[in-house]
C-alpha cells in the first residue's frame, strides 16, 4: 500500500521540479525581454499560469504528506513541501525583480528612441543646411575652376604663340648658320690656298737667296783667289 502511495508522490514531485525549471527559464526571458510592453505582458501571463500549476502541485504534495500513515514519511514530505514553497517564493521575488528591470529597460529604450527621433530631426535639418552650404561651396569651386581653366587656356595660347615665334627664330638662325657654314668653308679653302702659296713663296725666296749667296761666293772667289 505504501509503495502504491509513493508513486503519486514521485509524479507530483517531478511535476513540481518541471514547473520550477520552466518558471526560472520564463523569468530569464522576462529579464532579457527587449520590449514592447505587449511582449512583456504575454510572458507574465505565461509565468502566472506556471505559478498556478506549481502552487496546485505543492498543495497536492502537502495533502499527500498529511495522509501518510508513518510519521517519518509525513515529516519528510512536509519538509519537501516547505522547501518547494521557499523556492516558489524565491522565484516570485526573482520574477518581480525581472519585471522591474525589464520595465526600466523598456522605458529607457523608448526614451532613447524619442531622443534619437529628435536627434534625427536635428540631423536632417543640419544635413539640409550642410547640403545647401556644400552646394554653394561646390558652385563657387566650379566658378573658380572655370576662371582658372580660362586663364590656363589663355596662357596656353600665349605659350603656343611664343613657341611659334621661337620656331621662326630657330629657322632663321638655321638659315644664317647654313650661309655662315658656306662662308666658313670658302674661307677655309682660301686659307688653304694662301698657305700653299706662302709655302711656294718661301721656297722661291729660299732658292733665290741660295742663288744670291752662291753668286756672291763665286765673285769673291774670283777676285780674292784668281789662281784657284
Amino acid at each position: 500500500m505504501a509503495a502504491a502511495a509513493s508513486v503519486p508522490v514521485r509524479v507530483c514531485h517531478q511535476e513540481i521540479v518541471k514547473f520550477d525549471l520552466e518558471i526560472k527559464a520564463a523569468v530569464q526571458d522576462i529579464r532579457d525581454c527587449p520590449g514592447p510592453l505587449s511582449a512583456l505582458t504575454e510572458l507574465n501571463a505565461a509565468v502566472k499560469e506556471k505559478f498556478h500549476h506549481l502552487r496546485g502541485r505543492i498543495q497536492e504534495l502537502e495533502q499527500m504528506a498529511k495522509e501518510q500513515d508513518k510519521e517519518s514519511e509525513k515529516q519528510a514530505l512536509l519538509r519537501e513541501v516547505e522547501n518547494h514553497k521557499k523556492q516558489m517564493l524565491s522565484n516570485q521575488a526573482a520574477w518581480r525583480k525581472a519585471n522591474l528591470a525589464c520595465k526600466i529597460a523598456i522605458d529607457n529604450s523608448e526614451k532613447d528612441q524619442l531622443l534619437q527621433g529628435r536627434d534625427s530631426l536635428r540631423q536632417r535639418k543640419t544635413t539640409k543646411e550642410s547640403l545647401a552650404e556644400s552646394a554653394s561651396n561646390i558652385t563657387e569651386s566650379l566658378m573658380g575652376l572655370s576662371r582658372m581653366m580660362s586663364q590656363q587656356v589663355q596662357q596656353s595660347e600665349e605659350t603656343v604663340q611664343t613657341l611659334a615665334n621661337s620656331s621662326r627664330t630657330i629657322l632663321e638662325a638655321n638659315e644664317e648658320f647654313k650661309s655662315m657654314s658656306g662662308t666658313i668653308q670658302l674661307g677655309r679653302k682660301l686659307i688653304t690656298k694662301y698657305n700653299r702659296r706662302e709655302l711656294t713663296d718661301k721656297l722661291l725666296i729660299f732658292l733665290a737667296l741660295a742663288l744670291f749667296l752662291a753668286t756672291v761666293l763665286y765673285i769673291l772667289k774670283k777676285r780674292l783667289f784668281p789662281f784657284l
